[in-house]
């Protein structure tokens, strides 16, 4: 793999551990995301309040710049292969903000060919690399080069899935800037955790051991 780091931009965070009420709500947040639930009242999806969101606080984001007209919004797959009628959040926050205006059109080029585990239930050490995500991935569909391309996921933890699926457009799409947006990020240390609304920028470091490390 050729990229080593990857620009990464989130909206949300929530910690998986502490119990306060700020902890205990960001879960719920989380939970609302991942099923892409209605939220909100009216009730809208969770996919289109994360757009909404974006389009209305865009002046003041630190990840603005990730979003030009000519951006292509690329989902990150699933850890499962896909099946009909899957819910694929990545998919659905993607077509929310091109629908919202943001951005220029989805395109679902990145497929996976190989089931990994899925890091949410698995432990530290039973993760997937991003380099076994880089294998069992292919880009289908591409028919144009673009010169922008933001990845989208729901949650980004260790940020092996959004390197892994960096490297392979990478190796499609040479000359082209690759960045990522995430609705939202973990906070592992419950005592870094101020908030659900934390929007920043950051990035996502591969090691020479194969972990990937993210900041913040």
């Amino acid at each position: 793999m050729n990229l080593s780091q990857l620009e990464f931009g989130a909206l949300l965070s929530y910690t998986p551990r502490g119990s306060t009420q700020k902890a205990l709500h960001s879960k719920n947040v989380m939970q609302a995301l991942k099923r892409d639930q209605f939220v909100g009242e009216p009730p809208i999806l969770m996919s289109e309040w994360v757009a909404r969101t974006v389009k209305k606080k865009m002046a003041d984001l630190p990840f603005a710049s990730f979003f030009q007209p000519n951006t292509v919004l690329v989902p990150a797959p699933k850890s499962s292969l896909m099946q009909p009628n899957t819910l694929w959040v990545s998919e659905r926050i993607a077509n929310a903000l091109v629908a919202a205006g943001i951005g220029k059109q989805v395109a679902p080029w990145l497929t996976r060919t190989k089931a990994v585990p899925k890091a949410a239930s698995s432990s530290p050490s039973e993760r997937p690399t991003a380099e076994q995500h880089y294998e069992s991935i292919t880009v289908q569909g591409a028919l144009f080069n673009p010169e922008e391309i933001v990845l989208v996921d729901d949650v980004v933890t260790r940020g092996a899935t959004l390197l892994g699926c960096a490297n392979r457009l990478a190796d499609v799409f040479p000359q082209c800037r690759i960045r990522a947006f995430v609705a939202m990020r973990t906070i592992s240390n419950s005592n870094e955790f101020e908030g659900v609304y934390a929007p920043c920028i950051g990035t996502i470091d591969l090691y020479e051991t194969g972990d990937t490390f993210r900041r913040p």
